[in-house]
């Protein structure tokens, strides 16, 4: 029997986990599925706000915070295709989940806690055979932890739901990534059907309540390293060498800020340079312009690799027939 006394009251993810999910399903030539991997944790109670500990809002908080639980999603596994791992009507593949698993395992054998599905322009509406493999999915995952084919999970109770959908512009010019999660629950009803019910998604590690974790970054110039004296060296006399050296210097600081000449960038090194913030605005200035410009380099270069690949696309069409 599969114990419906724990509740899933929060779903989070890693931002990098998400991320390659999102990137595994926008690179698939369809839709994908998968499998979720992680690990339960209780939930705190909560601090009662309820002046009279008799009420029934009070009595429910009470009573419920023994049993609720946090999801963290840490990890996943693909093949890159779809019902890799169930049939046509939703029943599990047991021996393919078994492999699935042992192929996603590590050193640390994370808990297997739900599944995945990702389509193409569709509502975040998961459909009869999605909620079909989640029921599956439970019971096969309850019979394999307690055969102890498969990592222990702590809550066999629960299975995590995440549905993803993406779409396009016409011109492939913008990709739209939405996604959803959902955990499966008994319903309140005679039959006691199980259902997928939404829950909010916290993506750890992006958002304003992560910014401390940053707060040791030390951000990288993209200037060249140039000599320190810059101002002696260009005060000695014009020899070849000097000449040979200040002109390499000039060709890397082109690199990062065309325009900007070496003269100047002599303001900027050592004490005293609080008197030049002109200065330093305009060689800010002057990079942007270059970013700007290599971006739209990028841009022509993008549109004509999409124009060939709507040539080769007709090609192969005309040599297949379809025209």
């Amino acid at each position: 029997m599969v114990d419906e006394s724990f509740l899933v009251e929060k779903i989070s993810i890693s931002g990098p986990t998400l991320s390659s999910i999102l990137q595994r399903f926008a690179s698939s030539s369809g839709d994908v599925d998968g499998l979720l991997f992680g690990h339960f944790t209780r939930l705190p109670p909560p601090d009662p706000h309820d002046d009279d500990p008799s009420s029934s809002s009070y009595a429910t908080a009470s009573s419920g915070a023994a049993s609720s639980l946090s999801a963290v999603i840490t990890g996943y596994f693909s093949s890159g295709s779809p019902m890799s791992f169930y049939d046509s009507i939703g029943r599990i593949d047991s021996h393919s989940l078994r492999r699935a698993a042992a192929a996603a395992d590590d050193d640390r054998r994370p808990l297997l806690i739900g599944w995945f599905s990702a389509r193409r322009r569709s509502p975040l509406r998961p459909s009869m055979r999605e909620v079909s493999v989640s029921n599956s999915f439970l019971e096969t995952l309850t019979l394999a932890s307690a055969a102890e084919c498969m990592p222990q999970n702590p809550n066999p109770g629960s299975c995590i739901f995440l549905l993803l959908s993406s779409s396009a512009t016409e011109n492939q010019a913008i990709h739209t990534h939405d996604y959803r999660a959902f955990v499966l629950r008994m319903k309140k009803s005679p039959i006691g059907a199980r259902i997928l019910e939404p829950r909010s998604l916290d993506i750890v590690n992006i958002g304003p309540a992560f910014r401390g974790q940053y707060g040791s970054f030390s951000p990288e110039s993209a200037l060249p390293w140039l000599p320190w004296k810059v101002d002696d060296e260009l005060a000695e006399p014009e020899s070849l060498r000097n000449l040979k050296d200040v002109a390499a210097a000039q060709r890397l600081l082109d690199s990062a800020a065309e325009g900007f000449n070496m003269e100047r960038l002599a303001h900027l090194v050592g004490p005293g340079i609080a008197e030049y913030a002109s200065e330093l605005e305009d060689l800010y200035r002057k990079m942007l312009i270059k970013l700007e410009g290599l971006a739209r380099l990028v841009e022509k270069s993008s549109a004509r690799v999409l124009e060939q690949e709507n040539r080769n696309l007709k090609l192969r069409c005309r040599l297949a027939g379809l025209e």
